[in-house]
């Protein structure tokens, strides 16, 4: 396996949103995860999310952002077929080398309680569960709904 990380670029949206779609129980916003959400994303953090490439096919993705004092993944997945081969960790590595050089000392993200997979994921390559928090949230649009593949 030759995989390549990469930078993600807007014109990789069509093939990100492919493979988001296949992965069971991944949740897309209807309004966020469109081509202009992660286009805009992406304008507003230019080098922090990255893709992985066998050959010239997305198999992984992370979408990672920064407000100048913290950053937050989302999206991180990669092809059920090319798990387990450290490619989210090099996806994760490669977003984390360029936050340190960006002066951001901190990463967050959120992985739902039936991700199973994905929580065993961050606790083996070394991020902390928290319990002494709360998480709230408030929906400025009330049609950026997500829906969770089946």
């Amino acid at each position: 396996m030759n995989i390549i990380i990469r930078e993600m670029t807007a014109e990789d949206y069509d093939e990100v949103a492919a493979l988001w779609k296949k992965i069971k129980g991944f949740g897309i916003r209807s309004i966020d995860d469109t081509r202009e959400g992660v286009e805009r994303f992406l304008q507003r953090n230019p080098h922090t999310s990255m893709v992985a490439l066998d050959g010239s096919r997305i198999i992984g993705s992370v979408l990672c952002g920064h407000d100048g004092r913290q950053a937050c993944f989302y999206h991180v997945c990669v092809d059920e077929q090319y798990r387990m081969h450290g490619i989210g960790r090099q996806m994760v590595s490669r977003c984390t080398d360029v936050l340190k050089a960006e002066h951001i000392n901190r990463v967050y993200l959120i992985a739902f309680k039936t991700n199973v997979g994905g929580n065993a994921f961050w606790r083996r390559i070394g991020y902390e569960y928290r319990e002494d928090r709360n998480y709230y949230e408030l929906y400025l649009n009330k049609e950026n709904k997500t829906v969770f593949n089946v």
